[in-house]
């Protein structure tokens, strides 16, 4: 580093040992409940989408899911009188008690030397460096969420790009505990097809075939979640359908208010085929409050700094039955050429 970044480094640094009441943050540390959720917090406001789902603090590593639904109606009537009848509490969970499991989740950030010094020109290179970090794990957190199939001992980024071994996201948690809510294939095994002559004609069938497989109690505030593919393909046969005059594209911009008569939104780090039916607080990351270590390492040997950070989290669909979803790693296009990809 340049003299003037290192004085800007260290001072940095102190200031994380004071504001973390740790005599060194060159030395592994345990943070503080009340400040890892400070810490936690900041990270969700670098995400667009966690702000909208719930981010639960809990003791255990492992559970039963802390908010749930009413997973039947529970309003009826007994008339005691009669010898053989009772009152009969129903389970407000539902019959089957949903889990949760948490699993040790690192986030480790390597800045090389160069970039410290190039940020070093900036008053605010602590805020910049801590927004950097931040950032990464929002977005990992959304990555998970999406594409995490297992909890490997040994994550492979190389072979799991969009971190599918680091944990379970929310559609593993519904693959594991109500996959029939999880439709894999159409007419053709293990495929889904959406457009013309296909599974579904269109977005708002396949939303609408969604909404039905959800119990009429549970569909309050549904909103249908939907990547990208997804949408450009609806526009496109819109616009073939309809033309590009001013008034067609309007209309068509009107049509997409809604889908299947949902609102919708596409979730950053969403799959591009994805497409889920749910509402938002039926999303949960739960995060051990008292299991957030810290290390910041300047490392010589290899020309960088290097900040290590640790914590336990898994993600919970709290009520399974209000998740439907299409397997989108199934889903199929028309490829322009009478057939589908």
């Amino acid at each position: 580093m340049l003299k003037k970044t290192r004085e800007l480094f260290n001072s940095m640094c102190t200031r994380l040992a004071q504001g973390y009441s740790v005599a060194s943050v060159a030395i592994a540390f345990a943070i503080e409940p009340t400040l890892a959720q400070a810490l936690n917090d900041k990270i969700v406001e670098q995400s667009s989408f966690l702000k909208l789902i719930n981010i639960v603090p809990v003791e255990e590593m492992e559970g039963e899911v802390i908010y749930g639904y009413a997973a039947s109606p529970v309003s009826g009537r007994t008339n005691t009188a009669q010898n053989d009848k009772e009152r009969n509490p129903k389970n407000l969970l539902g019959m089957e008690a949903y889990k949760y499991k948490l699993a040790q989740t690192n986030s480790d950030v390597a800045i090389r030397y160069n970039v410290i010094d190039a940020w070093a020109k900036f008053p605010d290179l602590a805020q910049r460096y801590a927004r950097y970090v931040q950032e990464r794990i929002a977005n990992d957190r959304e990555l998970i969420g999406w594409y995490g199939r297992m909890a490997a001992e040994n994550t492979d980024m190389a072979a799991n790009p969009m971190l599918q071994d680091v944990n379970k996201g929310w559609m593993q948690y519904m693959r594991e505990y109500k996959p029939a809510n999880i439709l894999a294939s159409g007419a053709t095994p293990g495929k889904i097809r959406i457009g013309a002559g296909g599974d579904y004609t269109c977005l708002d069938v396949a939303v609408n075939d969604l909404v039905a497989s959800i119990p009429p109690y549970l569909r309050k505030n549904l909103v249908a979640l939907v990547g990208t593919d997804l949408i450009t393909a609806e526009k496109s046969a819109l616009y073939s359908a309809m033309g590009q005059t001013p008034t067609e594209k309007v209309w068509i911009q009107y049509a997409l208010n809604t889908l299947g008569g949902l609102p919708w939104q596409t979730p950053s780090n969403f799959p591009p085929r994805g497409l889920v039916v749910t509402s938002l607080d039926n999303l949960s990351l739960y995060h051990q409050d008292k299991s957030w270590r810290r290390k910041l390492e300047d490392n010589a040997k290899k020309d960088q700094v290097e900040d290590y950070q640790s914590r336990n989290e898994g993600y919970v669909v709290e009520c399974p039955e209000k998740f439907a979803a299409l397997e989108h790693d199934n889903v199929q296009l028309p490829d322009g050429n009478g057939g589908w990809a």
